[in-house]
């Protein structure tokens, strides 16, 4: 085994590891992270110009934004539900806009919009663990 598989190998059993151990509050604070990592990775390649990666990675951010719309609990969440749920919903129609379109500034905009989700999210971490 040459070092490099063996890092890699590490480094996923650290992430399956981290996923095992976690709660639903880091779990659900992880699925955010990884959209914004995403989405950056997204507006580099529409920089670049890079479609492939592009597509890929506005994919993938809608995937994570579809699990997070699933995960809605709308009968303890009530309104926050609802609203997250329809917020979710632009989103995911925004980033096709964004793949269909080549439009950083609807990029932009998605990404300011989790990274405020994700900020609340952090926000409430110690209410949760407590």
């Amino acid at each position: 085994m040459n070092a490099r598989h063996a890092m890699s190998a590490y480094s996923n059993t650290q992430v399956h590891s981290g996923i095992m151990d976690a709660s639903p509050h880091k779990l659900t604070a992880m699925l955010l992270g990884g959209a914004v990592d995403r989405l950056n990775v997204a507006r580099g390649a529409i920089a670049k110009g890079d479609v492939a990666q592009r597509g890929e990675m506005l994919g993938k951010a809608i995937s994570i934004l579809a699990q997070l719309q699933a995960d809605l609990d709308m009968e303890k969440g009530g309104d926050i539900a609802q609203n997250l749920e329809a917020l979710y919903d632009y989103m995911i129609r925004q980033l096709v806009e964004v793949n269909r379109q080549n439009d950083s500034t609807k990029l932009d905009e998605v990404l300011a919009l989790v990274n405020e989700i994700k900020a609340g999210w952090d926000g409430i971490r110690g209410e949760v663990d407590a």
